[in-house]
């Protein structure tokens, strides 16, 4: 009883703990003004997720993934899962119903949904850093934690997207795994948070292997203590896949494989590997030896390997490998989530310490960990992890997210050893050492680093403008005119096809993501085309509006990639006779020209 009543305690305290640290964060952010609100700094995913939001509020389909008012006729079906657009619409419904006022409701939605996350994820994070270093790792886990998720910008008010979904359950299987010893529905709950993140999207699929292949091998090695926690989590993981995939894909598209997405593809591999974990978990003979159990799961994975190459073998091409070459040049090589390691060594090399300093860090620990020997199922998880995370990260920058996450753990463990000593020892030797492993665990304090080497590096750059100008048109008050006007089509950039669907009921052709290969190639042959060109595609498709940013660094690019374009020709001062200059922007950081009409 008193072990049963001393994890509630610990439970709740975790709970408190995450919670005032999510409440500071909000606190913080309501003191600014929220200015994520009205100045999104370009991320287009989460304002599209808002669209999606209006649009399933509006009443189109739960099965239909369609973005009409984006691409050719017809628009083209995104690849993100509505699991994220409910329970963003139900705050909406809510607030708007208390408020009065649907506006504000998005608001209110677009505020509580981060900070919602921010305070589950901070809540597995401390869950999982007591789990590994002892309750003297909590705290620690909190502030680092706590400082890095919020500088890292993917809980801000606005926050949409679906990548903190992603890490709080990517974490929340870690934190349930790392409990399930102690804990019998641990183990269960751990499958269905990876099941859920992988149904979010494929981002975290290696975050999801390497939870399974871990559950896996710590089978192989003790049976006894670690047999009901593979038998439930493989349980948890099939059955949770089998309910996303009757709740989120229609009957008719069951058999339709889809390699950037959940699908029948997804389902397929989970549930056999769920199921067939289970099986060998429960089954006496095949469980035996430790033999055998090696030789269970190999056999279970050569089926994954075969059903993989003989039924969906072309989602083992490389993500974007059919992308058309254009939209690689001009789109994917400067997204800048998408630069590997080696990329930013050479481009920014400031920002490397910003997003690897503390993932490293970590695992140089957890290599010191295993070469004093003593190495625990905990440290054979967290360090997994850390290192895929790593490698993913190296590969494209979007990954060190998780790494940075993941590196929290053993950090904050660090911490609590050198807070003990520091107890114990009245030493200025320890103090200072402590004050150092606080410092070096903190993301922020990397991030200043960067910056005040980026400026001593740049000391003969410009200073970046500070004030209100909205160059990189970025804001929403700059698509305040546009939204006045009558709806029509607009020709843009891709940058720009989010803000305009979310600001006005416009739609656009291009929009950055790389399902709309149509409507992205069109755009390009407009812009990098000659003036005659693109009338003939305005022509073609209705075109009402011409919207130019001149100050976006797309816009920038395609004019280096077709000088004498219509595109650069426009940013020139040179204006084909088919338009005309819309006044109402004049002197806006958007360029808005309207299509004179034939006759």
């Amino acid at each position: 009883m008193g072990t049963a009543e001393n994890g509630v305690a610990t439970w709740k305290s975790d709970l408190m703990l995450a919670l005032l640290a999510a409440l500071l964060a909000l606190a913080f952010d309501a003191w600014t003004g929220f200015g994520q609100l009205t100045d999104p700094g370009g991320d287009n995913d989460n304002m599209l997720r808002l669209v999606q939001v209006r649009d399933l509020l509006a009443g189109q389909g739960w099965f239909d993934l369609h973005q009409y008012r984006m691409g050719l006729e017809g628009g083209f079906v995104i690849h993100w899962s509505r699991l994220v657009d409910a329970p963003i619409a139900a705050i909406v419904l809510v607030a708007s119903a208390l408020t009065g006022s649907r506006p504000l409701g998005e608001d209110v939605a677009q505020v509580l949904w981060p900070a919602l996350l921010l305070w589950s994820t901070l809540f597995f994070t401390a869950r999982a850093a007591r789990s590994f270093g002892g309750g003297g790792a909590v705290l620690p886990a909190i502030l680092i934690g706590g400082a890095g998720y919020y500088f890292i910008g993917i809980y801000d008010p606005g926050a949409l997207d679906h990548h903190n979904v992603q890490l709080m359950l990517t974490m929340a299987s870690l934190a349930l795994l790392l409990e399930a010893p102690a804990r019998r529905w641990a183990a269960l709950f751990s499958g269905l948070c990876a099941a859920l993140t992988l149904a979010v999207g494929m981002e975290t699929v290696p975050y999801v292997a390497t939870i399974g292949v871990c559950v896996a091998l710590l089978f192989v090695a003790d049976a006894k203590g670690e047999r009901a926690i593979a038998r439930d989590f493989g349980l948890g993981f099939a059955g949770v896949s089998a309910l996303v995939f009757v709740a989120t894909i229609p009957p008719s598209a069951w058999g339709a494989a889809q390699c950037d997405a959940f699908s029948v593809a997804q389902f397929a591999v989970a549930a056999i590997a769920g199921v067939g974990l289970a099986a060998i978990a429960s089954i006496e003979p095949a469980a035996g030896s430790w033999q055998r159990r090696l030789a269970a799961l190999a056999v279970l994975g050569a089926v994954l390997g075969v059903v993989v190459v003989a039924l969906f073998p072309q989602c083992l091409a490389a993500p974007y490998a059919d992308l058309d070459p254009r939209l690689k040049e001009l789109w994917l090589d400067h997204i800048d989530e998408a630069q590997s390691l080696f990329t930013l060594l050479v481009r920014d090399p400031a920002r490397v310490a910003a997003r690897y300093a503390t993932p490293l860090v970590a695992m140089i620990l957890m290599a010191l960990r295993f070469r004093r020997g003593g190495w625990r199922r905990q440290d054979g998880l967290v360090a997994a992890l850390l290192a895929v995370a790593f490698v993913v990260g190296a590969w494209q920058v979007r990954g060190t997210t998780f790494s940075i996450a993941f590196a929290v753990i053993p950090l904050a463990a660090w911490i609590a050893k050198w807070r003990a000593r520091a107890q114990t020892s009245s030493s200025l030797g320890v103090a200072l050492r402590l004050a150092a492993v606080w410092l070096v665990s903190i993301n922020p304090v990397w991030t200043g680093v960067a910056a005040a080497a980026s400026v001593a590096f740049e000391k003969g750059a410009p200073v970046a403008d500070g004030g209100t100008a909205d160059k990189t048109c970025e804001k929403a008050a700059t698509f305040a005119p546009l939204g006045a006007m009558a709806d029509t089509t607009v020709l843009t950039i891709s940058n720009l096809g989010p803000p305009v669907l979310v600001y006005s009921g416009h739609r656009v052709f291009a929009g950055p993501y790389h399902r709309n290969v149509d409507g992205n190639l069109l755009a390009l042959d407009a812009f990098l085309g000659s003036a005659d060109d693109a009338h003939a595609i305005v022509a073609a498709h209705r075109v009402g509006l011409v919207a130019i940013c001149p100050g976006n660094v797309e816009s920038q690019i395609l004019t280096r990639k077709a000088p004498q374009g219509f595109l650069a020709g426009l940013l020139r001062g040179s204006v084909p006779d088919w338009l005309e200059p819309v006044s109402e922007t004049k002197g806006s950081p958007i360029e808005l020209y309207r299509v004179r009409q034939a006759g």
